[in-house]
């Protein structure tokens, strides 16, 4: 946790941000800033806590639904790039920042001596990220788009569109094998309103291996809530356990970098960045996350062609896991549930929900060896989704 942020002011002006960085055109270095040679980008020009002070007032955490999140002090922005170094000197490859607002973290990434490339989605912060591009010479690359709505199948939607194609082709990024290095780190927060929404949308292109993924093990490190973290980190027999669960912990290493508490971040509300300091919010973090895929992901059996059919064997077992293994394979009608039972080294009486993430895979993995087995649940997992639907 960080020090205090009483300092920080409630509500600020973002003309005032602007102009602050304008009039602090200059490069400054710290010891302990980092370890790391840099060029000494000034924090004054986000540095919030320099600002004048205005009025108190801050969001109710009963009504809240924060559109954006960005850090309330240099700190945070500080260890999130001391994180992202983490590994031998040169190892971090280019770095793209999914809406980074007023620059907090894209400062600390500049002068950590990163090469940025800057997506934002607003054009109130697109015009000082610009400006802040032309005072660089090339480390820093801003374009108008939105990362979460990226390859959108509606292609009238209105700006800022973008498809993954389009951008990574203009950035020089490269398909490489699945069993690569990382070929991109991204960061930045993962939206506030519907994060459950973008974390399935992210499943579903890396089991395809499609958007993003099409390039290789594009590694996230991503600021996400407590309930969502809990959820995609469970094991059986706790209470979030679900089939986002197991596909997550299945797909990646999930690696908790950073707690970090909400009361240190702001928000941009009504043309200003208002605090959200609170007492209700004093027990409540933000879990900043690493998402890298697995090298051993896919198989022989588990492809990005048949992965599809994994999610939803994943998703109708724990749509019933209460029930009995046994049972469950009876009614996919795999011709010898008990042979089955002993290669998951399970009992007749164990429930679908005790299985582990590891265990879902090697139970896809044997039915797709099995010479008799049909599939059935592709038909039960749509007739679910039919049964749902219908009014």
């Amino acid at each position: 946790m960080w020090g205090s942020v009483t300092a920080l002011p409630v509500r600020l002006s973002l003309a005032t941000v602007v102009g602050a960085c304008f009039r602090h055109c200059r490069w400054e270095t710290g010891a302990g800033f980092l370890t790391r040679p840099h060029r000494g980008l000034s924090q004054s020009c986000v540095e919030l806590r320099s600002l004048p002070k205005v009025g108190k007032s801050g969001p109710s955490s009963k009504s809240r639904k924060w559109q954006r999140l960005f850090p309330g002090n240099a700190e945070v922005a500080n260890t999130v790039v001391q994180l992202l170094q983490a590994g031998p000197p040169g190892a971090c490859p280019r770095v793209l920042e999914c809406n980074p607002g007023p620059g907090m973290i894209t400062s600390a990434l500049l002068n950590a001596g990163l090469q940025v490339v800057a997506l934002e989605s607003d054009l109130t912060f697109l015009q000082y990220l610009t400006t802040l591009k032309n005072c660089l010479d090339g480390q820093l690359e801003v374009i108008y788009c939105d990362f979460f709505l990226r390859d959108p199948n509606n292609r009238t939607l209105s700006p800022p569109v973008m498809f993954t194609e389009t951008l990574f082709k203009n950035l020089g990024i490269n398909e490489v094998p699945w069993a690569a290095d990382v070929p991109v780190k991204i960061v930045g927060f993962l939206p506030t309103k519907n994060e459950r929404s973008v974390l399935w949308k992210l499943l579903y292109d890396l089991y395809s291996c499609s958007s993003i993924y099409n390039y290789g093990r594009v590694e996230l490190n991503m600021f996400i809530s407590e309930k969502e973290y809990k959820k995609i980190t469970s094991k059986p027999g706790e209470k979030y356990y679900q089939p986002i669960s197991v596909l997550w912990q299945t797909a990646c290493e999930i690696k908790l970098l950073h707690m970090e508490p909400l009361s240190s971040f702001v928000t941009f509300k009504n043309g200003s960045l208002v605090s959200l300091k609170n007492k209700e919010l004093e027990n409540k973090h933000l879990y900043f996350i690493r998402l890298t895929p697995r090298r051993n992901l896919f198989t022989d059996n588990l492809t990005p062609v048949n992965s599809y059919n994994f999610i939803c064997m994943v998703k109708q077992c724990l749509n019933k896991s209460k029930s009995k293994l046994i049972d469950m394979f009876s009614s996919w009608s795999v011709c010898d549930p008990e042979a089955l039972l002993q290669q998951l080294n399970k009992q007749n009486h164990e429930l679908i929900g005790s299985l582990y993430p590891e265990e879902f895979k090697h139970l896809f993995e044997a039915l797709e060896c099995s010479e008799t087995f049909t599939q059935k649940w592709i038909y039960d997992h749509y007739i679910q989704n039919a049964t749902l639907a219908s009014p």
